[in-house]
């Protein structure tokens, strides 16, 4: 038995050393997780534990079955170039579809034998003496691993406002990722609180079976077609006989969106035809003025989330739908009550607002070296980390969709397999140190990354002065990467050990 310390060093009970039960553990099952453990497999790293919360893969695939529940990058670039699915049925795969995939390829890659599920991991403390992670799961289970990859993604932490009255609202509630599929709004009064990605996926699925649909929107968002279709079967045998195919189809995908990415980088004319299209769209699909310029968006196109979708603006032609831009005040026990006084009687709320990125609020507890707290660290410089992984003081760990790595207009994939092909690196040089010793990114390497990060972004769409989850609450952006995905790709090509130091455990 032994016992973390707050200043890092180890209480044990037995004069026995730690004994290291893996070499690398993986918090979370979802893409990122299983990405990094399918790449650790194949490059010969067997001795690997992935730690997931609940009794199956998946992530946000698992837990998001809300109606109308699809990614809204297409298929192709939105699934693993190693592991490509030649039989996407349509351009935008739907939720179901995507956790289909993510079983088989976890099961096709033989990561289920490395799979803990149901070990909810709720402290990680880096213990100096044996340059190790302690990993502690909710069961009480007590873990030891040499490097810890963080992989629990940006989107697992429900984001619910605190209105006023909402313990006293006699219907029921429920955020979008916490759907209760048996759930039946068949004529009822029904809220959406929200104008994000998820309401606009939500509100037309939902508004042809509710009785009444009120929609409360804070921003309009901007809206793209999405110009989805059925795969047709000669695409899928084509794809299933030659894999080029489908590799020439994901690079023409993600070289397209590079394109509209190019908007939110200073590309003026790009922007403005991005701002034209999504105007000529709301123009043509929404009837009454009044309710067209409610849903006109009053910020920089690409400031907040660019959502995609065929069948979000008809959906307020409906007579049973309304929408609301006054601000709600309270719920009330029947309703929702917004500032003009009005009470609208609903007996069904959903929350579709999103999750707390930017900020760490009940991120993981991680105890780096010396005791610090990561979320507490954070919470008074914001969150940072050397090139969106590895975190100055917290040796031998490294984190996926960390902060500033994220890319608002292409495929999350994309970003984890360009910070895979580094962690790959990362481990080839923690290897070479040698038994004992640990790897730290140094705090001047760290600083300067971040100052040119933050300097980079005050070039771009996202410091047009919007209110998005991308801006903490201090107002730094923690979230975005600068550039598009291809510069960031180039950048996690090759590791770099000068920004790193070897230390050695103090046992």
């Amino acid at each position: 038995m032994s016992r973390a310390l707050a200043d890092g060093s180890i209480e044990s009970a037995t004069s026995e050393p730690i004994r290291i039960d893996h070499e690398v553990g993986i918090v979370g099952a979802g893409f990122a997780g299983l990405i990094a453990g399918l790449e650790l497999l194949e490059s010969g790293r067997s001795s690997l534990v992935v730690f997931e919360r609940a009794a199956e893969v998946g992530g946000v695939w698992r837990d998001n079955v809300y109606p109308g529940c699809a990614c809204d990058i297409r298929s192709h670039l939105y699934s693993i170039a190693a592991r490509p699915n030649p039989d996407w049925t349509s351009s935008y795969a739907s939720q179901s579809e995507i956790l289909a995939y993510l079983k088989g390829v976890a099961r096709d890659g033989g990561l289920h034998a490395h799979i803990r599920f149901n070990s909810e991991v709720i402290e990680a403390c880096y213990l100096e003496m044996a340059a190790c992670w302690r990993v502690e799961l909710r069961d009480g289970a007590v873990l030891h691993v040499r490097a810890l990859i963080v992989a629990a993604g940006p989107l697992n932490r429900p984001f619910t406002p605190a209105f006023k009255g909402l313990e006293l609202f006699e219907g029921t509630t429920g955020h979008s990722s916490a759907w209760d599929p048996t759930l039946d709004l068949a004529g009822k009064r029904v809220a959406v609180i929200g104008g994000g990605a998820s309401a606009v996926q939500i509100v037309p699925n939902i508004a042809g079976v509710v009785g009444h649909l009120s929609v409360f929107q804070r921003s309009a968002p901007w809206v793209m077609p999405r110009g989805d279709r059925p795969s047709s079967a000669f695409e899928r045998w084509l794809f299933r006989r030659v894999p080029a195919a489908q590799a020439l189809a994901r690079a023409a995908i993600f070289w397209g969106l590079e394109a509209v990415g190019s908007a939110f980088f200073g590309n003026a004319a790009m922007n403005g035809l991005l701002k034209w299209v999504g105007l000529r769209k709301l123009r043509r699909e929404v009837r009454d003025p009044a309710t067209r310029k409610a849903l006109t968006p009053d910020y920089a196109i690409g400031c907040k989330r660019l959502t995609v979708s065929d069948d979000f603006y008809p959906a307020f032609n409906r007579p049973n739908v309304t929408l609301t831009t006054d601000p709600i005040v309270e719920i009330a026990p029947t309703g929702v009550r917004t500032r003009d006084g009005t009470l609208h009687a609903v007996d069904h709320i959903v929350f579709a607002t999103g999750f707390v990125v930017a900020d760490p609020d009940a991120f993981l507890r991680v105890v780096g070296a010396g005791g610090r707290v990561l979320t507490e660290q954070w919470a008074v410089e914001g969150a940072q980390a050397f090139r969106g992984m590895t975190v100055a003081g917290y040796p031998n760990l490294a984190m996926l969709l960390g902060p500033n790595s994220g890319l608002s207009y292409t495929s999350a994939v994309h970003v984890v397999e360009s910070q895979v092909r580094y962690l790959l690196q990362y481990l080839d040089a923690l290897g070479a140190a040698g038994e004992g010793a640990a790897l730290d990114v140094r705090v001047k390497a760290q600083d300067a990354y971040n100052a040119d990060v933050q300097s980079r972004l005050a070039g771009t769409v996202w410091a047009s002065g919007c209110s998005s989850w991308y801006i903490s609450r201090s107002g730094r952006n923690t979230t975005l990467f600068p550039g598009p995905a291809s510069r960031y790709r180039r950048l996690m090509s090759r590791f770099d050990p000068g920004a790193y130091e070897v230390r050695r455990s103090a046992g």
